[in-house]
């Protein structure tokens, strides 16, 4: 039992010579010059208003991108709204098309036959 209390006493007096003594008058070992402490402080600044900025152009992409959508869901809107009507005149260039092939028909059947009155 007195190796055992030798080896405590030895192990605190190793881990106090280990860790340097701080009297109370001390400052302690994060002192920074005020040049320093300026020059943090303006980082500091520097990266609030950068986070700022980033925020804002945050806002108004996502802002814009909302009216892109709100407009494209209208253009969306307005093409389903005209699609009956762009097939009801797809529907009369077909006929249209139809009937001019007959009437070109027509034509040439009359045109063969005035020329073989001709001979």
């Amino acid at each position: 039992m007195a190796e055992s209390l030798w080896e405590a006493d030895a192990a605190v007096e190793t881990a106090s010579e280990e860790q340097p003594q701080q009297t109370p008058a001390e400052p302690a070992s994060l002192a920074v010059s005020e040049d320093d402490f300026a020059s943090l402080e303006e980082r500091i600044h520097r990266a609030v208003e950068l986070v700022k900025r980033e925020r804002q152009a945050r806002a108004e992409a996502e802002a814009r991108s909302a009216e892109l959508e709100a407009r494209v869901t209208q253009a969306e809107a307005q093409v389903q709204a005209q699609l009956p009507v762009v097939e009801q005149l797809q529907n009369e260039l077909n006929a249209l098309r139809a009937e001019r092939e007959q009437v070109r028909q027509r034509v040439e059947r009359l045109l063969k036959q005035l020329d073989t009155l001709e001979l």
